[in-house]
């Protein structure tokens, strides 16, 4: 406020004819100017727009239904769950043959792929929009990081064909 007590003036004339340069400095201390009249939407139009509209459920199976019945039929013929033990063991001994370390370049790729998956199962629940941005950018980030992987895998390979060319001409 001016020491008159008057407001001050919404839009000034530059003094100089230099541009103004921005300040950083917090804005001053305005009394907020607020209007007699609400601004609410009529209820048509708020009708009108997308905000009352639901999106459609999609189920989506999580499990193996054949494996469920399967597993209920050995549960009601022996009266035991005979097929749970197995399957750990041969995912136990799948974990021991798998010795040799993954390749990143395929480990990149599945992270993009399982996070496609979610991005998928979020939309069917109906929380897509919610993840999109967050999962939208970390694929991103594994396909810049496989772009570099794969740069220097082929500047390797022309490496590796020019000392092969090179080195066949001093034998030759």
């Amino acid at each position: 406020c001016s020491p008159g007590g008057d407001a001050l003036p919404l839009q000034c004339h530059p003094t100089s004819s230099k541009e103004a340069v921005p300040s950083f400095s917090p804005p001053v201390c305005q009394p907020s100017r607020l209007s007699a009249i609400p601004h609410l939407r009529p209820a048509k139009v708020c009708q009108a727009g997308d905000a009352y509209v639901r999106e459609k459920f999609k189920p989506q199976a999580r499990r193996d239904l054949e494996k469920e019945k399967q597993r209920l039929q050995n549960i009601l013929a022996t009266g035991k769950d005979v097929e749970e033990p197995k399957v750990k063991q041969t995912l136990v001994q799948t974990k021991e043959d798998e010795i040799a370390e993954p390749d990143r370049f395929e480990e990149l790729v599945n992270e993009v792929q399982e996070r496609k998956e979610f991005l998928a199962e979020m939309e069917a629940l109906g929380q897509g929009k919610k993840y999109q941005r967050i999962v939208l950018t970390e694929i991103s980030q594994k396909m810049r990081e496989m772009e570099i992987i794969d740069k220097k895998r082929s500047e390797e390979m022309r490496e590796m064909m020019t000392k092969d060319t090179t080195g066949g001409n001093k034998f030759n």
